[in-house]
């Protein structure tokens, strides 16, 4: 087949010449900045395509049209196939030498080569669309691809795409390697706590179609989210943590060091339950230990379910109740018995505060039960300071801050809070949004890997894994875009590239045959 080589590096260097002119001639010299560019991003758009047929073009005329041999079977040439690629460019279609037999079917060989995946979207295209699923509705996602690279995608698509793209977070996660010692500190944290996210109803719903005072539309069903980190431990007296917490630094003097920050944090949710998510957790863990551990500590809110669950799934880790979920209890008491424009309310908090922080919530107990006693107190008073009390003379085992504090050890659980907000809320609770299990559980992989830094080598690790699949055989890791187009070593790149490639990576082989494995270990090409 005349693929036309010479034509279309003709074409091309028409285009970079049509292009020079544009920025140089007469015209030019009085158009606007934004005029030009906006211009040139559509003429580059529209030169990248034409760049990317010529490489397609010529490596497919390349290959010499004989035999080749799967399985140790000969299987002659065929005919040529099209293969349209949607590229970050667009749509480019391209022609490549097709082998059949009727032993052994239909062979493309050079989308092996070329690590082609089984459908024609590109691995930069879907990506690129992934990572904007990850952080914005679908919809949204779609209109900001078709704005800045002028074609759309169907929101049908991008769903499609996020599903595939999730498939090997899991196995990615199994057999990442744990941080070295060297980047961790002494004290190994894990958190957990809940999120609801709203579901589609699976049955038919018996709603009425004018819903009542306090009813809502739906279910929610909880995504449990988790994280483990480390942290340098970091001791502190009850009074110190007081004022940090009331807001009075200036009391503490200006030599006041900024806290120890969460090493290697990784963060996950999903929604298969408790025991599912604290297995996964387990595993993480189980790969972080070593003599640089020094102490084991788990945060949690007041979950009595989930308490067992890490008490059962984590026994050498000292389970910590949250020092700001606990707090907010005396905050409810506080409003119940002064309103909440009291000043006395401020005063009264801060002083079972203390109590609490120095390992003296035995008697915030007895003062919740002694004002529950008084017979001028409300209903609503008495139930709010014997649910409190309730509260913490259940978790009292865990709340031992001042024990806490001593050692130096996390007593907030800050990071699953926020994860539970920012991870899980802000994106699967937006306005309108109800979610099919699989689907939430497929956004919120592809989010994990993004919130914990690993989406380079995720997307590696499920293309390698993928050109498994398809062509039974490994792909070998080849340099980043960066690393290509300026010529960098890998050592190289990791100094000016920021130290964004965590792991060595290697250049392909100089030939095709030694890329090939040996399902196509005959591949013919011309030399």
């Amino acid at each position: 087949m005349d693929y036309n080589v010479v034509e279309q590096k003709k074409k091309i260097r028409s285009e970079v010449e049509r292009m020079l002119d544009f920025v140089t001639n007469e015209a030019a010299q009085e158009a606007t900045a934004d005029h030009i560019e906006r211009s040139l991003f559509t003429l580059l758009l529209k030169l990248g395509a034409e760049l990317l047929l010529l490489f397609f073009q010529m490596r497919s005329q390349s290959c010499e049209r004989d035999t080749i041999f799967v399985n140790e079977q000969t299987v002659p040439y065929n005919s040529e196939q099209k293969r349209e690629y949607f590229s970050i460019f667009g749509k480019v279609p391209f022609w490549r030498p097709y082998f059949y037999s009727s032993a052994s079917g239909g062979h493309t060989p050079l989308d092996a080569v070329l690590r082609l995946g089984a459908d024609r979207y590109s691995d930069l295209l879907r990506e690129t669309l992934d990572y904007l699923a990850v952080y914005v509705p679908f919809n949204k996602a779609v209109d900001i691809v078709k704005r800045i690279l002028q074609f759309g995608i169907s929101t049908r698509v991008q769903q499609k795409l996020v599903s595939e793209d999730a498939a090997d977070v899991l196995a990615y996660y199994e057999q990442k390697a744990p941080p070295t010692a060297n980047e961790e500190a002494e004290i190994l944290v894990i958190q957990s706590d809940g999120k609801g996210v709203p579901m589609i109803l699976e049955k038919p719903s018996t709603e009425p179609l004018r819903l009542g005072k306090g009813q809502k539309r739906g279910r929610k069903k909880e995504a449990i989210v988790t994280a483990v980190y480390t942290i340098a431990a970091k001791p502190r007296s009850p009074v110190e943590v007081l004022k940090s917490f009331f807001q009075e630094e200036k009391a503490l003097g200006k030599d006041k060091k900024a806290p120890p920050k969460p090493q290697n944090k990784e963060i996950w949710a999903t929604l298969d339950g408790k025991a599912v998510a604290l297995a996964r957790l387990g595993l993480r863990v189980a790969a972080r230990e070593g003599a640089h551990i020094m102490d084991r500590v788990a945060l949690a809110d007041g979950c009595e379910s989930l308490q067992d669950r890490i008490k059962e799934t984590f026994p050498n880790f000292t389970l910590i109740l949250d020092f700001i979920h606990a707090n907010e209890y005396l905050w409810k008491v506080a409003n119940s018995l002064f309103g909440e424009k009291n000043e006395r309310r401020l005063k009264w908090v801060k002083e079972q505060t203390e109590l609490m922080l120095s390992g003296k919530t035995g008697q915030v107990i007895e003062v919740c039960r002694s004002l529950a006693k008084k017979k001028s107190r409300s209903k609503k008073q008495v139930e709010q300071l014997l649910k409190t009390a309730n509260y913490f003379e259940r978790n009292l085992a865990y709340m031992a801050y001042d024990r806490y504090l001593a050692k130096g050890w996390p007593i907030a659980s800050g990071v699953i809070e926020g994860a539970c907000r920012h991870f899980v809320k802000d994106r699967l609770e937006m306005s309108g949004m109800r979610w099919e299990q699989r689907g939430a559980e497929n956004l919120l992989g592809l989010r994990a890997a993004a919130e914990n830094d690993d989406w380079d080598e995720y997307h590696q690790f499920r293309r390698q894994q993928r050109h498994q699949r398809l062509y039974g055989f490994p792909s070998q890791t080849q340099y980043s875009l960066e690393m290509t187009a300026l010529n960098l070593s890998p050592q190289e790149a990791s100094s000016q590239l920021g130290g964004r490639h965590k792991q060595p990576m290697v250049l392909l082989p100089s030939s095709d045959e030694q890329a090939a494995s040996t399902e196509y270990h005959a591949l013919p090409l011309a030399r």
